[in-house]
């Protein structure tokens, strides 16, 4: 231990965690890298941090100082909330006015050499307040917290990642022509891009599956197997970062916005594969007795009918951004309603490897989210909304036959629709915390409106096409 450390003065971490920092620390040297990355993600799932000289990579068990209102941003990089102004921004957390620091606190497990930069080291970094306490703005936190309350029943989060995203060239023109859905002729045209990708995935030491070239143009698809923990939420956090920098430095760019102005491009997804395992890793959502045509556990059952009770509420950290629902639209596998069925890519749960009895692949397949989620903050949602499930033993009711007709409620239409349900939701309310809660939607809110705002001050395609000519 570092006596005297951030960590050892607060109580922070274990006498292992001391360890795996000093490993880091002898790594870091035997390496000889010459910078070291300290991120952290936003609200808006961007990551931010500062990248040190290895010579000033802080002790085991201290962390460096950053700036408060990086939490506090919009994605055009203004401070949303009035940090100068009387009271601060938060009137009941005086040690985030006036632009005060927070500390990063590096998690040493996170540690990685990056193959694209190999002179650099990366860590993620937990953030907390200067007296210690966990930052309540970080989304990191949001879902420790949610794993605490599964592991407080013995519960383990498990979770695959299937995510996808379009790489254009510079001027956003597409790579290929799409519509050609996993056909070996458009992934040669791509393999040395991809080739690349799968380079630098697995040296990051990402569970990598598949690499596929999906329906829309310059559009591709990512798998990887399932983890346990924050690990998913993490792997997928470098995955992105992985993704953009690798295209970069290749002279393209990659996007992870679902639907990007590009022509005739087809929405991207992000499909989030869930289940419960026990600490003997024993899969608790495989079942005996087929119901509907799954065989599903009781407690699978419980907590399906606890994601589709909370599904409105849940689209505020899922599918976070004005652009992201424009996916939402009927047989485009894609769903429209709060629905689930067994292998219906329509619905927006599907229930997947569950057709014998105790299947260990038994998963929940939850089809709402968009690329570009906070992936700290959909998984919270969704094991709150799970575990809300289990609490008051929610049904999920019959299968979807036809998602896009069935009459299970509508998902919501709009982000200002999604953040409406997101504050009215006491569930996710409680799970979050009415500071967070305030915090997000206000962060939100405030895009929203500029997108309003320019949407009403710009001439639409429409408005051109309908007078120009003729007027």
């Amino acid at each position: 231990m570092t006596h005297g450390s951030f960590a050892d003065r607060h109580g922070l971490w274990s006498p292992d965690r001391f360890d795996q920092a000093r490993d880091v620390a002898v790594l870091v040297e035997a390496r000889a890298l010459g910078t070291v990355r300290l991120a952290f993600v936003d609200a808006h799932g961007v990551l931010r941090g500062k990248t040190l000289v290895a010579d000033a990579l802080p002790a085991p068990g201290d962390g460096v100082n950053a700036t408060t209102t990086l939490l506090m941003k919009d994605l055009v990089g203004t401070t949303v909330f009035p940090v100068f102004s009387e009271g601060g921004a938060f009137a009941d957390q005086p040690l985030m006015r006036g632009a005060a620091d927070m500390v990063m606190l590096p998690d040493p497990s996170t540690f990685r050499v990056l193959p694209w930069a190999p002179h650099a080291g990366w860590m993620l970094c937990d953030l907390y307040l200067p007296n210690g306490t966990p930052m309540p703005l970080s989304s990191r936190a949001q879902m420790t917290r949610q794993l605490d309350r599964l592991a407080a029943r013995d519960l383990v989060w498990t979770a695959g990642i299937e995510v996808e995203c379009h790489v254009v060239r510079p001027d956003h023109t597409a790579l290929n022509a799409g519509y050609q859905y996993l056909t070996e002729l458009r992934y040669d045209e791509l393999d040395p891009l991809m080739e690349q990708l799968r380079v630098a995935l697995q040296g990051l030491g990402l569970p990598l599956r598949t690499l596929e070239v999906e329906f829309g143009p310059s559009q591709i698809e990512l798998t990887f197997a399932p983890a346990t923990g924050l690990a998913p939420a993490d792997q997928l956090i470098l995955v992105r970062s992985c993704v953009k920098q690798v295209c970069r430095r290749d002279g393209y760019v990659a996007s992870f916005m679902s639907k990007p102005r590009i022509p005739r491009s087809v929405a991207s997804g992000w499909h989030l594969h869930q289940s419960l395992r026990d600490a003997e890793g024993r899969n608790l959502f495989a079942g005996e007795d087929a119901i509907d045509g799954a065989h599903l556990s009781p407690l699978a059952r419980q907590w399906l009918g606890g994601l589709l009770a909370h599904a409105a509420g849940s689209c505020a950290v899922t599918t976070p951004t004005v652009n992201g629902y424009r996916r939402y639209r009927p047989r485009t596998n894609a769903p429209t309603r709060a629905c689930w069925a067994a292998d219906n890519r329509g619905a927006m749960v599907r229930v997947l490897g569950g057709a014998h009895p105790q299947d260990p692949a038994t998963r929940l397949e939850n089809r709402v989210g968009e690329p570009a989620a906070n992936p700290y903050l959909a998984m919270a949602a969704q094991i709150a909304a799970g575990l809300d499930g289990i609490d008051r033993a929610l049904e999920p009711g019959p299968p979807a036959a036809t998602p896009y007709e069935c009459d299970a409620p509508p998902l919501p239409q709009g982000l200002g629709e999604a953040l409406a349900a997101f504050r009215a939701d006491p569930c996710l309310v409680a799970a979050f915390g009415p500071l967070f809660v305030d915090y997000f939607t206000r962060l939100k809110t405030a895009e929203l409106d500029r997108f309003v705002l320019d949407a009403a001050a710009a001439v639409t395609d429409w408005e051109h096409n309908e007078y120009f000519d003729l007027l």
